[in-house]
């Protein structure tokens, strides 16, 4: 599972944060410093992650290190978004700016739910939520989320299904 966090929304923004989890569990999240022509910035998305520019630009990291971070980690593997629409362009603008190509593909999580577990997906996350406690609004923090609740639709290790 990815989750990207962004300046915004809309044609100008841009990734700050990428995080992922691997199929074990093993979290990974990174800055992203801006690149010099990416400077829109939207204080309510701001208000969401809790990430300022000042912070991007201190401790992100360049593009190319993300991306070469997200190649050898996903090379090869099908990844899932619950926003792809969004992280499929934030990921786009990325690779664009690195002048690389993703060796993984994106793919939409509700390709992997069927009609019933899309129908329960919203109360087994409000579930974890609740079981889980306040979480940071964070990339890696999002991605787990996305798996703990994936995982309790199927029936996994982490809690019977609610089907």
């Amino acid at each position: 599972m990815l989750d990207v966090e962004a300046s915004g929304f809309g044609r100008a923004s841009y990734p700050i944060e990428v995080g992922f989890v691997l199929s074990d569990g093993h979290p990974v999240c990174t800055l992203i410093r801006p690149e010099p022509d990416w400077t829109h910035w939207d204080e309510a998305a701001q208000a969401v992650h809790h990430i300022d520019r000042a912070t991007l630009l201190r401790r992100g990291r360049p593009v190319r290190d993300v991306v070469r971070l997200l190649n050898d980690c996903l090379g090869g593997l099908t990844v899932y978004s619950d926003a792809w629409a969004h992280d499929y362009s934030w990921l786009g603008r990325l690779f664009d700016a690195s002048e690389l190509s993703p060796r993984f593909r994106l793919e939409s999580l509700r390709s992997l739910l069927g009609e019933e577990q899309a129908r329960c997906w919203h109360a087994a996350k409000a579930s974890i939520i609740r079981e889980r406690g306040a979480q940071r609004h964070r990339a890696s923090s999002d991605a787990r989320l996305l798996q703990l609740t994936f995982q309790r639709l199927l029936g996994g290790s982490n809690g019977a299904p609610i089907l």
